[in-house]
């Protein structure tokens, strides 16, 4: 006997087969082009520039080489979930600069948008990204694993802007997002631009609805950052190959701090005799003697802290600096005696300040003193 259950299902009938939803036959492209003219980026880029920029070494190469990437995600981690929604490339031809623009308008169409930019990374000979070394890369890798395509995924030379503008111009702005560099560094204020926390917002909501005109801003964002990068990768290789184009102290200290970490002491003391003023006199000469001490030329280190001394640049720590050079490389006790005593008058006014330590230097001077007698 059929329960009221089974009954009502015969009376319902069959139930229909359920529809399969096609297949996407590709994702969205969009092409924008800016003329040439617009862009001060040189043709040919010598290796040794982008060398000082990035800290390894580096060949020559085109401009047209360049590969610049920014990608648009569903959020900041790194987490299976994350996901590369847009991909926007750019690079140079010989009628201008292109940007190309890779969306998925569902998350079926995300292999579609890796074929894509698979195809792109491979046309460059070097990738160029902003903090595309910790963020972009590794979620595309995650991608490309996680859609069963990562041998299609080939690691390129990188160029990673955030790091590099970092160097040059934390010190004088702080804050290195892409926004505070256009508008200090380039001189460019973006107009009704989206802020980048709300993009994943927006691209969750275009899902729900379907309405586009929710990305119109999120594309119009990321077109803008692709350009962006070219221009500061200009601006970088330009400071990096003639540093006494920066104006500002803050900015040459900085490009000097840059050029001694890649032993180059003659090219950073040129950034510090040039940065030698304001607020940041002390710092450039204190860095410019500490190049000249590690090439032993103890003449020339010991006349910069001379001449902090008599300006009263640096409290003891010239005093310091001068006495062991007297004890230890010219040899001259009393010049040594004389330097610590005047450093332990200086520390006592400066709160922290190892007074045991010159004590104990100061004394051991004395005894030496006291033997040359």
């Amino acid at each position: 006997m059929l329960s009221l259950r089974d009954k009502l299902k015969a009376a319902a009938g069959p139930k229909p087969a359920a529809q399969k939803k096609p297949l996407p036959l590709d994702c969205m492209v969009r092409q924008t082009r800016t003329a040439l003219s617009c862009f001060a980026l040189p043709q040919a880029v010598s290796g040794t520039s982008l060398e000082l920029v990035q800290g390894t070494p580096c060949r020559d190469f085109r401009r047209e080489d360049i590969c610049f990437l920014d990608t648009e995600t569903t959020g900041l981690s790194h987490g299976a979930g994350t996901v590369a929604f847009l991909v926007g490339v750019g690079y140079f031809d010989e009628a201008g600069f292109v940007v190309r623009q890779y969306l998925m308008r569902d998350y079926d169409e995300e292999p579609l948008l890796l074929s894509h930019v698979a195809e792109e990374m491979a046309k460059g000979k070097i990738l160029c990204t902003f903090n595309g070394a910790t963020f972009d890369l590794p979620l595309l890798e995650t991608r490309f694993t996680m859609q069963r395509m990562r041998e299609m995924y080939v690691s390129k030379p990188h160029v990673d802007l955030l790091p590099a503008s970092r160097r040059v111009w934390k010190l004088r702005l702080k804050h290195c997002n892409l926004s505070s560099l256009e508008e200090a560094v380039l001189g460019m204020r973006r107009q009704d631009d989206l802020p980048g926390a709300l993009v994943p917002e927006r691209y969750f909501s275009f899902l729900k609805t379907g309405d586009f005109s929710l990305l119109e801003d999120v594309l119009a964002h990321n077109a803008q950052d692709i350009i962006s990068l070219a221009h500061i990768l200009d601006r970088l290789i330009r400071l990096h190959d003639a540093p006494l184009l920066a104006e500002q102290p803050e900015d040459l200290f900085s490009l000097g701090r840059v050029y001694e970490k890649r032993g180059r002491a003659e090219g950073a003391r040129m950034c510090y005799r040039a940065a030698d003023r304001g607020s940041m006199s002390i710092l450039a000469r204190g860095r410019m003697a500490e190049t000249y001490r590690r090439e032993g030329n103890y003449a020339e280190a010991a006349q910069i802290y001379r001449r902090m001394a008599a300006d009263r640049q640096g409290g003891a720590a010239p005093l310091i600096a001068l006495a062991k050079i007297c004890e230890h490389k010219t040899k001259d006790i009393p010049a040594a005696v004389e330097y610590t005593r005047r450093a332990i008058i200086l520390a006592a006014d400066q709160p922290g300040s190892d007074m045991a330590a010159l004590q104990r230097r100061y004394e051991r001077l004395m005894k030496k003193a006291r033997r040359q007698d």
